[in-house]
């Protein structure tokens, strides 16, 4: 899922840096956080919460806390893309807009754990907490780094594969630094089952993937502008050739020629004095041809 989220997310980054309509920037820009945010982080996280258990207690979620968590992922990722992806791409905004994301990101985990109710409390290990926390800004700012330097397909899976070990990395170190207190109680935990959000999360994937398919194809890609602009050049060039070389039967342009003594397809138009030269020799030239013919019909 971290895989698949920033392997999309990158590819709306790409066409959003080649994009030179800033509306169109902005909703793939928008399209990539959710990618990554939504899929790459958000949906990683809680794909992995299903295979964890708690011995000895039930392990129940709050259901508001976990949708929270959700926004807090897609918004601070967006933050960090904007910042990123508007406006010429430097180095500073990387530098500004990573550690911004990668906190956010770890927060946005810690954020999922707050959800998570048991028969007892957790606790975390400092150096361990730091260390998530660490690796996360790193993840945030190197990926924010891949949106504006990868060209190219496979550069893009490897940058997006790298992403992925990175977020995993974040979240299980989170995990590793977790210790887990439980009492000895028999108060029912409040909240909802982890499967309880199995069905949901599978279905949102599935509309996520295919949304931001249909998305991304429908936008061109760089290679696909830069085929289009040279097709526009040579349109463009074969039609600067035509209005240089003029009219071929005189009268100057089409609507500015004058055909015994009338002006067509425009009052008042004047003809070219090319198209006025090519026009007489035409004439010469058929006159001559006519007076050939009669001379050969008189003998």
């Amino acid at each position: 899922m971290s895989f698949l989220g920033s392997l999309l997310g990158l590819v709306s980054t790409a066409r959003a840096r080649i994009a030179t309509d800033t509306r169109r920037r902005a909703w793939l820009l928008v399209l990539a956080a959710w990618s990554i945010g939504g899929t790459g982080i958000w949906v990683m996280h809680f794909m992995a919460m299903v295979g964890f258990s708690v011995q000895d207690s039930p392990l129940r979620f709050d259901v508001p806390i976990t949708i929270a968590s959700f926004f807090i992922a897609v918004i601070t990722v967006g933050v960090g893309l904007f910042i990123v992806g508007l406006g010429k791409p430097k180095l500073w905004k990387v530098l500004v807009g990573g550690p911004i994301t990668g906190v956010s990101v770890a927060f946005m985990h810690y954020t999922g754990m707050k959800a998570m109710h048991i028969n007892g409390t957790f606790e975390y290990r400092t150096s361990l907490f730091i260390a998530s926390y660490a690796i996360a800004i790193v993840a945030a700012t190197v990926a924010l780094w891949f949106t504006i330097v990868v060209r190219g397909m496979l550069a893009t899976v490897a940058a997006a594969a790298v992403m992925g070990v990175a977020v995993c990395s974040m979240h299980y170190t989170g995990m590793y630094a977790m210790r887990v207190h439980l009492l000895h109680s028999t108060d029912n935990v409040p909240g909802v089952d982890v499967n309880w959000f199995l069905a949901p999360i599978v279905l949102f994937v599935l509309v996520v993937v295919i949304a931001l398919a249909s998305a991304v194809m429908a936008v061109p890609s760089e290679r696909e502008q830069a085929e289009a602009a040279a097709v526009r050049d040579k349109i463009a060039a074969g039609r600067a050739m035509r209005e240089e070389a003029g009219p071929v039967f005189g009268g100057g342009p089409i609507g500015g020629g004058a055909v015994g003594g009338g002006a067509v397809g425009g009052v008042g138009a004047a003809p070219a004095p090319g198209g006025q030269a090519a026009g007489r020799g035409f004439a010469a030239r058929a006159a001559n041809g006519i007076a050939d013919a009669r001379r050969q019909r008189g003998r």
